[in-house]
């Protein structure tokens, strides 16, 4: 007999059926006792006569196979038990209650009990609904038809230069993790793909521990060539975000309706310059300390600001200087740059912009910030040979899913979390 998953039962009504999964809770009462049964799909109640079965060995989490007769139960259906096989004994209690639908764990017990806390139902569908916006980015840019790369982790320079960088020995020769797949994007535009992707692992060794950094986090990409400007990058993101929120409605509405997540609208969004947002956030919230960039407390104020006055739940913030931005940026005027970043709800989930596609602005900007062209001529000398104006940006997976999810710690929208104290499990 086949498999029978717990969402499927309701096809087979008055009909034999297995089912496998994870006993979830059991209840008794007199000779009858229900077992919750849970798979990947759902929990499905599956009555016992306890004259029949002994239910002493059925502690919670033990994986079991139940044979029995599909019914109907007012607008329910539940399983008139025939059988009851124990595949995989739990051996120990489960160090938190997993039945409970809000486990109410502090982070760090929710992390270091990682993979059980996903099988508790608001757990996985964080992960149902951060997995489905992955998708929904590949999908949207397969039909733009960009092409998917798969590009190196362990490279010889960082992408962004500085000192962010986790050290590897690599054989005889020192090397680095990347921390964005950026020389590799712009290679394939030059290569002729004109539009790529990449959604992969990017490695920052910055010693942050807030509730918003990872040191090691998923982040989606892309690149594209023959562009006028950062305003084309902008627009795209704006039609990517609408397709990635419709496709979690049609594909995830379980995960949605668990988890109350307010899907929100992408039109409208305000754009407005670094600057403009500098002046709001040093006459109407007093932060004068503010020059030539925002801080965390900034993007949360400006948030406010654009929710209250544009009813957005998302801003473009344009033109950042040279100083904050790498030295592929594609200068603006004299010290401004053709970039953006995208802040939904008061966090910055979206880098972008345009780069330089003349070999001897980048050979010089990269003079003009410290750095040795000697050290990235593999990178460089691709722009010898043509190179179409381009640009692109980058998507935090997490914080996306942290944001839409009203998450308050990024760690709670990581698989398994990579921080400055964590390298387990």
């Amino acid at each position: 007999m086949e498999r029978c998953l717990v969402s499927e039962a309701y096809k087979n009504l008055e009909s034999v059926v297995k089912l496998q999964g994870w006993i979830h809770k059991v209840r008794k009462l007199g000779r009858i006792a229900f077992v919750l049964l849970r798979d990947r799909t759902g929990i499905i109640q599956c009555v016992v006569d306890t004259k029949k079965f002994d239910i002493k060995d059925l502690k919670l989490e033990s994986v079991v196979e139940i044979k029995g007769i599909v019914k109907q139960n007012k607008e329910k259906f539940e399983i008139q038990v025939g059988d009851i096989k124990i595949i995989s004994k739990a051996l120990d209690e489960s160090p938190i209650e997993l039945n409970k639908e809000d486990m109410e764990l502090n982070i760090d017990t929710l992390i270091d009990n990682r993979v059980i806390s996903m099988r508790n139902k608001k757990v996985s569908s964080i992960f149902k609904i951060e997995t489905e916006i992955a998708h929904g980015f590949s999908e949207f840019l397969v039909k733009k038809d960009f092409t998917e790369i798969y590009t190196p982790k362990i490279v010889s320079e960082g992408a962004e230069g500085g000192t962010e960088l986790f050290k590897v020995k690599y054989f005889d020769m020192d090397a680095y993790l990347a921390q964005s797949p950026q020389f590799y994007k712009q290679m394939m535009v030059s290569a002729g793909y004109e539009r790529v992707f990449e959604i992969g692992h990017v490695y920052r060794a910055e010693s942050h521990d807030t509730k918003r950094h990872l040191n090691e986090y998923i982040s989606m990409d892309l690149e594209m060539g023959f562009i006028e400007d950062e305003m084309d990058l902008i627009k795209l993101e704006i039609q990517l975000l609408n397709y990635i929120f419709e496709n979690l409605k049609k594909r995830c509405s379980e995960s949605i309706e668990v988890l109350k997540v307010d899907i929100p609208t992408v039109e409208n969004v305000p754009i407005m310059a670094l600057s403009e947002a500098i002046s709001i956030l040093r006459e109407k919230y007093n932060k004068t300390e503010l020059t030539e960039d925002i801080d965390h407390e900034g993007e949360e104020l400006i948030g406010k600001f654009v929710k209250e006055k544009y009813n957005s739940d998302f801003v473009f913030l344009t033109h950042y200087s040279k100083e904050k931005r790498p030295m592929y940026t594609m200068p603006c005027k004299e010290k401004l740059t053709h970039s953006f970043d995208l802040i939904f709800r008061g966090m910055e989930i979206t880098t972008g912009g345009q780069r330089i596609n003349n070999y001897n602005m980048l050979k010089q900007n990269m003079i003009d910030k410290g750095l040795n062209p000697e050290s990235f001529k593999n990178y460089l000398d691709i722009f010898k040979l043509g190179m179409p104006p381009h640009g692109g940006l980058a998507i935090g997976l997490e914080r996306i899913t942290m944001k839409l999810l009203n998450l308050d710690n990024i760690r709670e929208a990581a698989f398994f979390v990579r921080d400055k104290k964590r390298i387990l499990p």
